[in-house]
């Protein structure tokens, strides 16, 4: 259930936890004496966040990818079998989905100028950041839950432009990584796997999907392929459907890479009406049969320059690379685990979308929506509290959502709130057209006894109770005609 104002929790449980609500205590900015009283117990509310609950601060473990390791976030579909057969795409591959996927990947590199390279294919897509980039600090939990929280947003944003007689069922959602590259070495280890992995898959599913359409059950299918080698399947393809592998499309085949290159744009035109031409960096993209290769990778500076030089081309993949490649923190067993989004950059936002201030209540009503959906989208989440453009989920102590791995359970929780955010934008904002595809990003924290657990989300409702009240007495002296710069509220 939810109520008005951010917390959310299943009848099943009970939780013991504080009751939210708006603080909506009248007072007055004219009295003085009712200013200090105002104050003075902001501040006593102040210091109790920050001595008696603010403790659960420091079971937040540092995740920093150390330099000069290179970052790679990659990018799965969140149960896109199902979604893929749910949507109708053609089998084995839908060209309008795959573009799609392309399309979201150039948003992701616009956004993000620190990233340089992306690679993607079916319902995957890998970004590399420069190896200089203190993005975030090199959080890997706040870079992977933003990456991945934009990725689904700018998914569902583009929707109608891909698929205009297709309506959207429900939100999509991906589960996102960091994997941590120590040279660029490692990284030309890892895209040649990543397009081994998608040659393999492909060739596979060309096979299965037209031996299916032949009249073959499903069961047929998997024992005809079982244990057949890369030549068996190419003969299999020529020999019953006339099909040359190697001429399907590259786009099928080697995935798709997208870079920064120089080029040559039109800015303006002068006086006279001839076009001024400028040098910008814009997001290319390139079909490469071997994109781990030395030849393509060192042909393109701004690959080298910002990632390094391939000085061989790579043959057999070391088994330790892929293990490494596989790696996956998990969080302790037995714990409360508390997944916490927060919104990116929501000040600009909410001025951008013209949110009512102090407080829009449709926008709070949008994120109660959405915490509802990822309770009921996600059965190990029991209890939900949120305020403003964030929002705390909790995990029953004995999950083992994705084998309690944390970088997919930040990454699903933040991207299927993000997608579901904007798919229920309209039924809230029906007159208000979403500009531009909002982000949040997340983190993990494990508490180890119940009573910690409740101190944290009584210092989430304190902050809660200081914001507001804050926020309260500053928009209220601005629109009385007060500066915002210099309101005066102490």
């Amino acid at each position: 259930m939810i109520n008005s104002v951010g917390v959310v929790r299943k009848e099943a449980e009970n939780c013991n936890c504080l009751q939210v609500s708006f603080v909506s205590g009248s007072f007055k900015v004219d009295s003085v004496e009712a200013k200090k009283k105002e104050e003075n117990f902001r501040e006593t509310l102040r210091d109790m966040a920050n001595s008696k609950y603010e403790y659960v601060k420091s079971f937040e473990l540092e995740d920093e990818v150390m330099l000069p390791n290179l970052m790679v976030v990659r990018i799965d579909g969140r149960d896109f079998s199902r979604f893929s057969q749910v949507h109708e795409f053609e089998k084995p591959n839908d060209e309008t989905a795959l573009n799609l996927m392309n399309s979201c990947s150039a948003a992701v590199l616009e956004e993000f100028p620190d990233i340089i390279f992306a690679y993607g294919y079916s319902d995957e897509y890998s970004f590399v950041f420069k190896k200089t980039s203190r993005f975030y600090q090199r959080r890997a939990s706040k870079i992977l839950s933003l990456v991945a929280s934009f990725f689904a947003a700018v998914y569902v944003t583009k929707w109608k432009e891909f698929f205009p007689q297709r309506k959207l069922l429900y939100a999509p959602s991906f589960s996102s990584k960091v994997v941590s590259c120590a040279s660029a070495e490692v990284l030309q280890a890892y895209l040649a796997w990543r397009q081994q992995d998608c040659h393999a898959n492909n060739q596979y599913d060309t096979c299965f999907w037209m031996l299916v359409k032949s009249g073959k059950s499903v069961s047929e299918t998997q024992e005809i392929l079982k244990d057949t080698q890369k030549q068996q399947k190419n003969e299999l393809l020529f020999q019953k459907f006339g099909i040359n592998y190697k001429t399907l499309p590259e786009l099928f085949r080697q995935g798709s890479c997208l870079f920064k290159k120089k080029v040559e744009e039109t800015v303006k035109h002068d006086e006279n009406g001839n076009p001024v031409k400028r040098l910008r960096r814009k997001a290319v993209f390139v079909h490469s049969e071997n994109i781990a290769g030395r030849r393509f990778w060192n042909e393109q500076p701004s690959l080298y320059n910002d990632l390094g030089h391939f000085t061989k081309d790579i043959g057999k993949i070391e088994p330790d690379f892929i293990r490494s490649f596989q790696f996956e923190n998990k969080l302790l067993p037995l714990t409360w685990v508390v997944v916490r989004i927060d919104g990116c950059h929501f000040h600009r936002f909410s001025d951008v979308h013209e949110f009512e201030k102090p407080n829009d209540e449709q926008a709070l009503k949008l994120m109660n929506s959405c915490a509802v959906a990822v309770l009921e989208e996600f059965e190990d989440i029991h209890f939900a509290y949120g305020v403003s453009d964030e929002y705390s989920f909790v995990l029953k102590k004995e999950s083992e959502l994705y084998k309690r791995q944390s970088s997919k359970i930040i990454s699903a929780v933040a991207s299927f709130f993000t997608s579901t955010y904007v798919l229920q934008w309209g039924e809230f904002f029906p007159h208000k057209e979403l500009k531009y595809p909002p982000s949040f990003d997340g983190r993990a924290v494990c508490y180890p006894t119940y009573n910690i657990l409740l101190d944290y989300l009584a210092w989430r409702q304190v902050d809660c109770h200081i914001n507001n009240q804050y926020n309260t007495c500053f928009w209220m002296l601005v629109k009385s005609g007060k500066n915002k710069t210099n309101p005066k509220i102490t």
